[in-house]
């Protein structure tokens, strides 16, 4: 072999060693693509999702407003006198007629006693007179006395009569005079503070209050509403966009603590006039209050369903981003997250009240977008998002306040070693 063959086979040699290390390198750069592809295609994002449907829902209006018991009644004295006695425990229940305080009587006793004596006598002149016209009638017949003093017989007589009327009506205001003397309850509720004790002195028209009673079952509660929303609301009901609550509004009451009250109460009537000031019209509503939670004068707020809207959805409002043009996210059949305009109507509790821009069946997104938007996700994989429990979320704020609390504690031995320092 020549030295030319040789150097010709070795450069021969080394061009196919390179050309299939070369070969070797594509073929890895193809592999790691393929790979790479196939982890995006099996991470493909998971979205929290829920499946709407339409259905009627009722327009729930949140209104402030005040208890107020159904009747109120303030004591008060009709006739006057040293009060000898409180009968009856402060905050009880007391029923109509039931003895609430005891007057001085004696001088009312004394009057009564008077008039019974005033009766007696003008009752036996009464007889005297009676006996007088029987005697002189047969002798006016008989011309044996005068028409005139058989006419002043007669007069007599009508005088005692007049006389015991009067005596008789007299013994009657003495014994209401007396009656009242012992102050008695006008109707059945709770008695408030006595704003006398014994030995007060008061008099008949005197306006000073001695005790309130209240009827608290069933309890009234009033609010009022702007006219423009109530206007707007007979409008749609007329234009066919809501429907009208069957059988009566109904209410709920929810406390300052955000609680709600276990019964439901009944709107009675919405005042015909619009205050001129304010351009707003009262309400009123009666709420059962069996064991006497609810109190007259508490502040609550009043949630009261005016009107149902046919097929509306009901929507998380974590998913409605709200602007110019409210809008949500739905998974659309091809797996892809498509835009949608939305018209919101109301708030219902955490949800929003969706009119139009749904479909029956729609997957509108809850939860997860952000992880798809960071991962330029093309599709993702819809799952029914379930909200979180009250224990869930109860634990969570646990945790933050927990965390709050070892940040601060953590930072108290910087701060006082910072100020040693400072020292």
């Amino acid at each position: 072999m020549t030295f030319h063959s040789a150097k010709v086979l070795r450069v021969a040699a080394v061009a196919a060693a390179t050309a299939l290390a070369l070969s070797a390198c594509g073929k890895g750069e193809d592999a790691a693509q393929q790979q790479r592809a196939a982890a995006q295609q099996e991470h493909i994002p998971e979205v929290g999702v829920v499946t709407v449907y339409p259905q009627t829902v009722s327009l729930t209006t949140e209104l402030s407003g005040r208890l107020e018991s159904v009747r109120k009644a303030e004591v008060r004295a009709q006739v006057g006198g040293i009060i000898e006695k409180r009968l009856f425990q402060e905050g009880s229940y007391v029923r109509a007629g039931q003895p609430l305080y005891q007057i001085d009587s004696s001088t009312y006793e004394a009057s009564l006693e008077s008039a019974r004596a005033d009766l007696a006598s003008a009752e036996a002149a009464l007889a005297k007179a009676n006996a007088d016209l029987s005697r002189y009638r047969p002798l006016v017949e008989a011309d044996a006395i005068s028409r005139q003093e058989y006419d002043a017989a007669v007069t007599a007589k009508r005088s005692a009569e007049a006389g015991v009327k009067a005596a008789k009506a007299a013994i009657k205001s003495a014994g209401i005079s007396l009656r009242r003397s012992r102050i008695t309850a006008p109707i059945s509720g709770f008695i408030g503070q006595s704003n006398v004790s014994e030995g007060t002195l008061v008099n008949a028209g005197d306006t000073q209050v001695l005790a309130t009673i209240q009827q608290t079952n069933p309890m009234y509660v009033n609010v009022t509403q702007s006219a423009t929303d109530i206007m707007k609301l007979r409008q749609d009901i007329a234009d066919g966009k809501l429907q009208t609550v069957n059988g009566g509004v109904e209410v709920d009451i929810k406390f300052e603590n955000g609680q709600t009250y276990g019964q439901k109460g009944r709107l009675l009537f919405a005042d015909p006039t619009v205050n001129e000031n304010t351009g707003q019209v009262t309400l009123r509503a009666a709420v059962p209050n069996d064991d006497n939670v609810l109190l007259p004068g508490l502040y609550v707020r009043v949630l009261m369903n005016q009107a149902d809207v046919a097929n509306a959805y009901v929507v998380p409002q974590q998913a409605v981003t709200r602007g110019e043009k409210d809008t949500v996210l739905i998974v659309n059949a091809q797996g892809a997250m498509e835009p949608r305009v939305v018209t919101v109507a109301q708030q219902q509790g955490s949800n929003w009240i969706i009119t139009d821009g749904l479909q029956d069946g729609d997957k509108v997104i809850v939860d997860g977008t952000m992880i798809a938007g960071m991962m330029q996700a093309k599709k993702v994989t819809p799952k029914e998002w379930t909200p979180p429990s009250e224990k869930a979320v109860q634990a969570q704020q646990m945790l933050s306040e927990e965390a709050a609390s070892g940040m601060q504690t953590a930072s108290e031995p910087e701060a006082a070693a910072a100020s040693a320092k400072a020292q």
